[in-house]
């Protein structure tokens, strides 16, 4: 049996019996390590550690410690009354609110999960006691997270960058922008449409000007810190790697001195907090990394490029291809190890078929990305259903207008590249 049939068939196996993605990634590898022959056990190690000695990965840690340290300053509470204010006091206005904050702690953290277990849950308490339906409460939050990803600065976004040479981390940040702002309009207008019909209605009265002043002034340091990381690359300070770094430091001083919620003895717990996030996608990506490892020696990704561009396919009909392999994969497989398996596979044929890769970066990503929310794996639903107390049969059956009105932004992004690609070629990322 050849090294890729064992590689294969154990790695779902492994997933078939309820194996964490990333163990059954590295599981898979060392069964076909032994059993193959054709390569010595040593390789596990080695390239699981390889796959995270780079310089540029060195941004997920401090990026996830900038979201801590913006969180422990009182960050959420602040950006829910930023959001609160323009659309609190319209029908609706608590899930509007939902997705506003959402997108605009999206920017900080990047992470769905981080995301749906901080202000979503926040969020799904205070629509609750509105008079919400729960179970909608918390698909809104689902769904609204996915965004999370999308809008810089994005974890998934460097992983793909390292796996993808032809695309670089800023142009993957600039290019999730508008696809981002796309995806809170579509949970929008959902929410209208439900709120119209169930009579959910807004909460008080528009407040007055002085009030959105002084509540916006506030939030301000909070809202600029993606604009910094992005204004800071686009000006050449700094490298995305060294954006980490400033968004560290520009967190900590918002929160110390700006805010003045942030304790000195509430670091320990947020170092600790941040170690313990950055080791579990730092094994995925090791892991993951040795996996594709033996798919690449076995020449997996060069016979499918060749496959697929023997097949004459139109750059169109590759990517409907590619739309609907994604959804499917993605329902199994959790986003980072989707994007370190099949990245370096899916990339290059795109780029011989004339397809943009940042255009294709974004179409990959946000696929991968809507595995969170697709039962069975879906890690969105679990997390938004231990935070809010829905059982999972009832969250699912809400999410269905949700899943609609994404598809409906996944066809646009996939046949308007210009969503992509427009503003990373005025910010000159790419040409």
């Amino acid at each position: 049996m050849s090294a890729s049939l064992i590689l294969i068939v154990s790695a779902c196996l492994f997933l078939a019996i309820g194996v964490p993605v990333a163990f059954a990634l590295g599981l898979a590898t060392a069964a076909t390590l032994i059993l193959a022959e054709s390569y010595p056990l040593m390789v596990l190690l080695k390239e699981t550690f390889t796959g995270i000695d780079s310089f540029p990965l060195m941004a997920v840690p401090f990026f996830i410690l900038a979201a801590e340290l913006m969180s422990g300053g009182s960050l959420t509470e602040v950006l829910l009354r930023f959001a609160g204010q323009f659309v609190g006091h319209k029908r609706g206005g608590l899930g509007y609110t939902n997705v506003v904050s959402l997108t605009f702690f999206s920017g900080i953290s990047g992470s769905a999960l981080a995301d749906a277990a901080g202000p979503g849950s926040m969020l799904i308490k205070m629509m609750d006691r509105a008079g919400y339906d729960r179970s909608y409460a918390a698909a809104l939050t689902a769904s609204t997270a996915i965004v999370g990803p999308i809008i810089p600065p994005s974890i998934i976004m460097i992983i793909y960058a390292l796996q993808d040479e032809t695309v670089s981390v800023g142009a993957l940040f600039v290019a999730g922008v508008i696809p981002g702002i796309l995806i809170a309009v579509a949970m929008c207008v959902v929410n209208f449409h439900v709120s119209k019909k169930r009579n959910y209605k807004g909460d008080g009265q528009m407040p007055g000007l002085a009030d959105i002043l002084r509540t916006t002034w506030k939030a301000l340091p909070a809202i600029l810190l993606p604009v910094v990381i992005l204004g800071g690359m686009r000006a050449g300070w700094f490298t995305p790697t060294e954006a980490s770094v400033v968004a560290v430091f520009y967190a900590l001083v918002c929160g110390k001195f700006v805010y003045r919620t942030l304790q000195w003895r509430a670091l320990p717990d947020i170092l600790a907090r941040s170690a313990l996030l950055s080791a579990s996608v730092l094994i995925i990506i090791g892991l993951s990394a040795s996996f594709a490892w033996i798919l690449t020696i076995e020449g997996i990704p060069q016979q499918m490029a060749e496959w697929l561009v023997g097949m004459n396919l139109t750059p169109w009909m590759f990517l409907i291809i590619v739309n609907v392999f994604l959804l499917l994969f993605g329902i199994f497989i959790e986003p980072l190890p989707g994007v370190m398996v099949l990245a370096p596979i899916l990339a290059p044929v795109a780029v011989k078929l004339g397809v943009d890769p940042v255009h294709f970066a974004m179409i990959v990503i946000y696929n991968l990305t809507l595995g969170m929310i697709t039962p069975p794996v879906g890690g969105l639903l679990f997390v938004t259903c231990n935070v809010s107390k829905v059982p999972m049969s009832a969250l699912v059956r809400e999410l269905v207008p949700f899943l609609w009105a994404h598809g409906v932004v996944l066809v646009l992004l996939t046949f308007v590249p210009q969503l992509s690609t427009w503003l990373p070629r005025v910010w000159g990322f790419i040409k």
